[in-house]
């Protein structure tokens, strides 16, 4: 397979397939929140995110077998390590745990402080721009995800499980900026693939327990896991390095902070949640942000 190049004119703007990479991006990892605490009442942390990946990993690698993408670099491999090994377990490992003692809203505000990273670290290591404008988007959107936490009713209690959760967002932070080099020379979904097989492997001594954990597992457990491999995983993992390959690394997290109401939402028709009207106001303000980020677009 070729080497995969990206144009200027891809990098920059909002086109349909970032827009469609965006959409499927947030609406899965927005979804992963409820799974994750549903396949906790089954699986330990490490056990759940072991046979998560594995699940993902196994399609992953045989379109990496059929494709036979082009080899990485010597100095791209840590690149592709740092993306299995951070982005996918340890990242994986740190929420399952954090995700024990902290709320639903809680650990959605925690983990949007990504996005404040990645415009940081975009800045100063690749040489991006946010503008004031900008700036002020990502305000706006922080404020609303506080105020989500706030109208989830447990309020934010910083204990070590919410700075495990915070460990979470730096990895997804700091593996936006290491991986953002690769798509000038390799397709993001082997990008994707290579972090799930990866990732996967890195989670792989979990395993044998996982399946002793899945064989007295209830049907919602095995269900929460099923999803968690299928859409957060492997849909999602692939349409997050699509949207990055296609914006700039500050502009695509800028997006995440979407991730917290869209799960409000999914609570309401999936699971009955009625959010509050402190809660649409969250939701509205996150909203509003990302659209004050994309004007001048």
């Amino acid at each position: 397979m070729s080497a995969y190049t990206g144009t200027l004119n891809e990098t920059q703007r909002m086109d349909t397939a970032a827009a469609v990479a965006v959409a499927l991006t947030v609406v899965g990892w927005a979804s992963a929140f409820p799974a994750i605490r549903a396949g906790l009442a089954a699986f330990q942390p490490l056990e759940l995110g072991a046979l998560r990946f594995a699940i993902a990993a196994v399609p992953a690698a045989i379109f990496l077998a059929v494709k036979r993408p082009a080899l990485p670099r010597i100095d791209e491999l840590w690149r592709f390590g740092f993306g299995g090994a951070i982005f996918v377990a340890l990242y994986t490992a740190m929420l399952n745990f954090g995700e024990l003692t902290v709320s639903a809203g809680a650990a959605g505000f925690i983990i949007n402080v990504s996005p404040i990273f990645t415009a940081i670290m975009a800045m100063a290591l690749l040489g991006e721009r946010f503008s004031r404008l900008a700036w002020l988007g990502t305000v706006i959107s922080f404020t609303g995800i506080g105020i989500i936490a706030v109208a989830d009713g447990h309020g934010l209690h910083f204990n070590a499980g919410a700075l495990l959760v915070l460990g979470s967002a730096l990895c997804s932070a700091v593996n936006t900026i290491v991986q953002k080099p690769l798509f000038a020379r390799h397709h993001p979904l082997t990008i994707a693939a290579s972090n799930m097989v990866l990732g996967a492997l890195c989670l792989s001594p979990f395993l044998p327990e996982a399946f002793r954990q899945a064989a007295i597992a209830d049907n919602a457990g095995l269900g929460a896991v099923i999803y968690l491999g299928v859409v957060p995983s492997l849909i999602a993992y692939a349409a997050w390095a699509t949207a990055l390959s296609r914006l700039p690394a500050a502009r695509a997290s800028n997006f995440l902070y979407l991730v917290s109401p869209t799960s409000a939402l999914i609570g309401f028709f999936w699971l009955g949640e009625v959010p509050s009207l402190l809660g649409i106001l969250g939701g509205a303000l996150a909203l509003g942000g990302v659209i004050v980020v994309n004007l001048k677009r």
